[in-house]
């Protein structure tokens, strides 16, 4: 099979898939290793576990290790592998922003949150903990920044695409 540099863009998920990683960890609070209910098919863990947030954001990190490994010059991998990562991920970043949100406002100590507001007016500083939007309509750039980094996956996928004219390929 025909060996194909990798593109500037795949080159370039090095940094975004460590800040990306980065961000779910941070987000929401994944533990440096997490483990996983295989006793069966339908294990009932298994049910409850793939639909938890951490678990979520912990699966998508481990694939994001992988992309970060793909991405790295030298590292040879194919067209057909990088395109699948990117895709599997995509739900997965696409859920996570409103998800950190519910995280947080489900972990929230409101009872402690208001009485701060009742003292000083500064509810901001409690909640901005995790740099989410205070308020419906304002921006959150923390969210901002990761869909901008998760829009370069996708061209990076393009950018594979375009170099190996839409083949399953060697990348190196």
């Amino acid at each position: 099979m025909e060996i194909v540099p990798k593109p500037a863009e795949l080159l370039a998920l090095h940094d975004v898939t460590a800040e990306l990683f980065e961000t779910l960890q941070r987000w929401f609070s994944v533990p440096p290793s997490i483990s996983v209910d295989v006793s069966a098919v339908d294990a009932d863990g298994a049910i409850r576990e793939l639909g938890e947030p951490v678990m979520i954001a912990g699966f998508a990190m481990r694939k994001l290790q992988a992309l970060h490994l793909l991405s790295t010059p030298g590292v040879r991998t194919s067209s057909d592998v990088v395109i699948t990562m990117v895709q599997d991920l995509t739900r997965a970043l696409l859920q996570a922003p409103t998800m950190r949100l519910k995280v947080q406002a489900e972990t929230m100590d409101w009872d402690a949150a208001f009485a701060e507001l009742d003292m000083d007016g500064e509810l901001a500083e409690m909640m901005d903990g995790g740099g989410a939007p205070l308020a419906v309509d304002d921006e959150d750039p923390e969210a901002l920044r990761f869909e901008e980094l998760h829009g370069l996956l996708h061209l990076a996928v393009h950018a594979v695409i375009e170099a190996t004219e839409g083949e399953i390929t060697y990348l190196e």
